[in-house]
């Protein structure tokens, strides 16, 4: 089955085509970083517009590099939510018409569940069950996945995102956005253990994570000292004590499933640092684990069809009348 996805959550305009649920044929996705760097994020009705510039080229250029032609697309997989709105609206409401045009049916997929999905684009694939960290700018939180549309949600931020906090940091120092990609190529040259910033919620029994505290820990710091000269060591620091929360979170999470398996998915599990320390705990415990390549950690349209996939065989379609979602929807 050949499945067309198209992702268009926030600020990337994406599409893909996925053989099997597996095999990518093509990704294309077009980036606004440039678009939002000035404003220190993403600004949601800019958003819309570039995906709206976007959609049709960036759809034409994945069926074009992956030689597979219309007639021969079985079904559109399509970010359903949660994300930005406006933004949802411009890839949900062109993928249901694409779709008509076509007669072939359309999945709205959640767009968490694409992230945990990423790894099954790697040839070296979990089986189930594993327990999954899913971080990014806008989400954190652990899921137990049992199948390809099972999943339980252990525990999630209570306050910002990981990826969220990165980029709010960054914003302080003035690194720009994104933040992440900002933070991690500066702490190169930093000593992570030089400024000891909090561990929120290690001492938590749940697999809930805390990053506003840390978030004002750095601010504090940086309205108590003279920061300019120490901007490596700071970002050195926050990173090191996220990456040591998020590591251990997950960790405890798969041990109290007794589960062998981890996965580390979303935008922050591209960071070096976090996956050498998912990895080298992991080892400890004797856990294996599983991390997309860079390229299928941010927001991407083959991890939507992958997913489109799986719930096409369960029978989940959309009709015309669907509509997207901003936030995450109870199961």
């Amino acid at each position: 089955m050949n499945i067309l996805g198209i992702e268009t959550s926030c600020d990337e305009t994406a599409a893909a085509i996925v053989s099997g649920g597996k095999n990518v044929r093509s990704s294309v996705v077009a980036s606004q970083t440039a678009v939002h760097h000035p404003y220190g994020g993403v600004v949601p009705e800019l958003a819309s517009r570039k995906h709206l510039e976007a959609i049709s080229q960036v759809l034409s250029e994945a069926i074009e590099r992956s030689g597979i032609p219309e007639n021969r697309l079985d079904a559109v997989a399509v970010t359903q939510g949660p994300g930005l709105i406006g933004a949802l609206l411009v890839g949900f409401s062109f993928a249901k018409a694409y779709a008509y045009a076509l007669n072939i049916p359309c999945v709205g997929v959640n767009h968490l569940e694409g992230h945990i999905h990423s790894v099954f684009l790697e040839t070296d694939a979990p089986e189930f069950p594993f327990v999954s960290l899913l971080v990014s700018g806008g989400h954190t939180g652990i899921y137990h996945v049992t199948s390809h549309t099972t999943c339980e949600l252990m525990g999630q931020t209570r306050d910002d995102a990981a990826g969220e906090a990165f980029d709010k940091v960054a914003k302080m120092l003035g690194l720009g956005y994104p933040g992440g990609v900002a933070i991690e190529e500066i702490s190169r040259k930093g000593d992570p253990f030089h400024i000891q910033f909090p561990r929120p919620y290690l001492d938590k029994a749940d697999s809930d994570f805390s990053f506003s505290g840390l978030k004002s820990a750095v601010r504090r710091y940086i309205e108590t000292h003279d920061f300019k000269e120490n901007i490596p060591d700071i970002v050195a620091g926050f990173q090191e004590a996220v990456a040591d929360v998020l590591t251990f979170k997950l960790i405890q999470a798969a041990l109290s499933r007794q589960c062998s398996r981890i996965a580390v998915v979303g935008g922050v599990a591209a960071n070096s640092r976090l996956r050498e320390k998912v990895r080298g705990a992991a080892a400890e415990k004797g856990l294996s684990v599983f991390i997309p390549s860079p390229a299928f950690c941010g927001d991407n349209a083959a991890m939507i069809a992958a997913t489109g996939y799986h719930y096409l065989r369960a029978g989940h379609v959309c009709s015309l009348t669907d509509d997207v979602y901003s936030k995450v929807m109870a199961k």
